[in-house]
């Protein structure tokens, strides 16, 4: 076969793949839209909060607070050298709460999260449990994907504010407690410097992060291939794909809202 028909038949399967997706994100929304706050709804999210939310925050908080304090330790010898330290609150909490909080609790999540559902509805794939919920009448999007779309969007921008939380207080820690920085100054340069734009602008950013990790995730389970290395092959492709969205995202969500904010309020205030 020619490299040309080699090329042809790839990209053809692609846009198939991508047209597959983008159907299973349609019926999902058609689901969140149409089945509204329905008590059996409402039920399984529950359920679903709870294995996404509730279970995530120990591994969310301790990902923040270890994300502030590196930030931190990395860089106040630099801020030291050129006589800046007092400054160091406003870099690390503008990092933590507009870029890193809400990028590293996503990945975690996918990591955490995202994987359990790609294994969960692989399983439930290659076991043939799908089918018995279409044989018996029940919609698989409704009763398994949806709920998991709304526990994960609903639920992130609260990870991402206590990881924020736990970044903000990790690099107080090494910036005030260990390099013994003046406590004042670094509060005052960070409440000068980070506004609530910033912080809207993380949680925006995670809403879409979640969207896409769920959705991606929960099209990976149920596209599984036979077998235990499908399930498995589903897990890691999900993964993969997810933290290369995320990262995607994250860039033109951040230049478009530097935009917004330019066109809309001027210049940033300075550090």
């Amino acid at each position: 076969m020619s490299i040309v028909a080699q090329f042809g038949m790839r990209t053809i399967s692609a846009v198939a793949t991508f047209g597959d997706f983008c159907r299973f994100c349609g019926r999902t929304f058609g689901w969140v839209v149409s089945a509204g706050l329905g008590k059996r709804n409402i039920r399984l999210t529950a359920h679903q909060m709870y294995e996404v939310g509730t279970r995530s925050v120990p591994v969310v908080m301790i990902t923040g607070a270890f994300v502030g304090m590196v930030l931190a330790a990395q860089s106040v010898l630099q801020f030291k050298a050129v006589g800046l330290e007092a400054k160091l609150g406003a870099i690390v909490n503008l990092s933590v709460v507009r870029e890193l909080g809400p990028v590293l609790a996503a990945i975690m999540l996918t990591g955490r999260v995202g994987g359990a559902l790609s294994a969960e509805l692989g399983t439930m794939r290659v076991t043939d449990q799908i089918g018995a919920l279409r044989a018996m009448g029940a919609d698989p999007i409704r009763v398994l994907v949806m709920p998991r779309f709304l526990a994960c969007t609903l639920l992130m921008p609260l990870l991402v504010l206590y990881a924020d939380i736990m970044g903000i207080l990790g690099g107080y820690f090494i910036g005030v407690g260990i390099y013994q920085i003046n406590a004042a100054e670094f509060w005052e340069h960070a409440a000068r410097s980070v506004e609530m734009f910033d912080i809207v602008t993380g949680l925006v950013k995670s809403l879409f992060f979640a969207g896409a990790m769920s959705l991606i995730c929960c099209w990976r389970g149920f596209r599984c291939r036979p077998g235990a290395a499908g399930v498995g092959m589903a897990c890691t492709e999900s993964f993969v794909e997810s933290c290369m969205t995320i990262l995607a995202m994250d860039f033109f969500a951040g230049v478009l809202l530097n935009t917004f904010y330019t066109l809309t309020w001027g210049a940033p205030p300075t550090l």
